[in-house]
């Protein structure tokens, strides 16, 4: 069930009001009985609870939990500069 806010247009009270989506909005202010508008609120924020959703349907499956999580695949390094680019192979002539 939602919250509501709401104002009146004659005192300027502002309060909350925690109702189903199904009730009427309000119409009389508890303090002077004036008109009340309804105010369009953000909502509320989404809140995970528990090892949340990345732990049960997105991580790969196989790593231990001390390695960094990374978006990267399994790939082969690229070669260092190092290393001989090709290797050529000479033969004797006899």
């Amino acid at each position: 069930m939602p919250t509501y806010e709401y104002e009146c247009i004659k005192c300027k009270y502002l309060f909350e009001k925690f109702q189903s989506m199904k009730d009427e909005s309000l119409k009389k202010c508890p303090k002077c009985r004036g008109k009340l508008r309804r105010l369009v609120g953000t909502g509320s924020g989404i809140i995970f609870k528990g090892s949340g959703f990345y732990e049960t349907d997105y991580k790969r499956k196989g790593k231990s939990s001390g390695e960094p999580k990374t978006g990267k695949t399994d790939a082969k390094p690229a070669p260092s500069s190092t290393e001989p680019k090709s290797k050529s192979t000479t033969t004797k002539k006899e």
